[in-house]
């Protein structure tokens, strides 16, 4: 009798095993297939590219597709940029940018539209950040070592 008690016992113990093996295996598949997406910045509808000719005014820019994102004035001719980053997001925190579209409106000095251009991902270029610091006077003493120096 205890014989059998110890095998149904095994077989309870098994099936446990494989029930929450399987259950562990759908929470996971649930989770890794639970993405969400999301735009950043503006989105930039083809019909509102539509209108934007050339000749047009900065007023009926920003009446079309808003105030800019950046602008840009290094002379007496200035540029809009519209920004839009389309971005996939996992349940654990993962980011990946999926798309990003780059609308750059050219002005002229009169403030009409001189031309547009599309940039998208693929038109970009990686720039590597400097990390290094130039020390000025002053800046890298701590506490302890500006109290000794005024001594």
């Amino acid at each position: 009798m205890l014989a059998n008690f110890i095998k149904i016992e095994n077989i309870k113990n098994g099936a446990i095993k494989i029930i929450s093996l399987i259950i562990l295996l759908f929470t996971l598949a649930g989770c890794s297939g639970f993405t969400s997406n999301r735009t950043q910045g503006y989105s930039i509808p083809q019909s509102s590219m539509e209108q934007i000719r050339p000749g047009q005014s900065e007023d009926l820019v920003i009446a079309v597709l808003g105030s800019p994102q950046t602008k840009s004035s290094f002379s007496e001719e200035t540029a809009f940029y519209y920004v839009e980053t389309k971005i996939e997001e996992t349940a654990f925190g993962l980011t990946t940018i999926k798309s990003r579209t780059v609308l750059a409106i050219y002005f002229g000095k009169d403030r009409k539209v001189k031309d547009k251009a599309v940039y998208a991902l693929e038109d970009g270029k990686l720039i590597t950040i400097e990390t290094r610091r130039t020390p000025s006077f002053g800046e890298d003493k701590t506490f302890i070592e500006a109290l000794i120096a005024s001594i």
